[in-house]
């Protein structure tokens, strides 16, 4: 199973604001060039949501449905793939406030089932997911320090 994460620091936004941003998955395409499309069938206020997912992988797209559950008044988003393109993927996002500022912590787990392509498959995907959370944080919020620093690139064919 491998796991990604990514942390960031959104400055002078309170938790609630960011929380409430993150779980616009709707807006992920307009924000992040790998993201192709996401549909998003059941969201807030709901406690459970559930959205489809389109992601620019390889020479192709990855596709998954996914259940969030939403956690709100710990600054918790859960999510889980209920059917698509991994054997298995399930992850977490959590706000948090550190004075002015809000911290976000995302981390995923993925499996593609397929042990004799983990080593070309993995590191795709795990640069495609890492690069995606940065686009979406960085195109939502004014300021915002990364804890990797990497430079965001934009895509320009489909693919990697």
């Amino acid at each position: 199973m491998r796991r990604v994460e990514l942390g960031a620091v959104i400055h002078n936004t309170p938790p609630e604001r960011a929380y409430e941003q993150i779980a616009r998955f709707d807006r992920f395409p307009d924000l992040a060039p790998h993201v192709q499309s996401t549909t998003v069938h059941a969201t807030l206020p709901d406690p459970v949501g559930r959205s489809s997912w389109e992601l620019h992988f390889r020479s192709g797209l990855l596709r998954w449905t996914e259940e969030e559950r939403y956690r709100q008044a710990e600054g918790i988003i859960e999510f889980e793939q209920l059917s698509g393109d991994f054997d298995e993927f399930s992850g977490t996002w959590k706000v948090t406030a550190s004075g002015a500022d809000t911290t976000v912590a995302f981390s995923a787990e993925f499996d593609f089932g397929i042990p004799s392509l983990e080593g070309i498959l993995d590191p795709i995907a795990e640069r495609v997911i890492k690069e995606t959370v940065a686009w979406v944080i960085v195109g939502m919020f004014d300021e915002v320090d990364l804890e990797d620093q990497f430079e965001l690139v934009p895509v320009t064919t489909p693919g990697m």
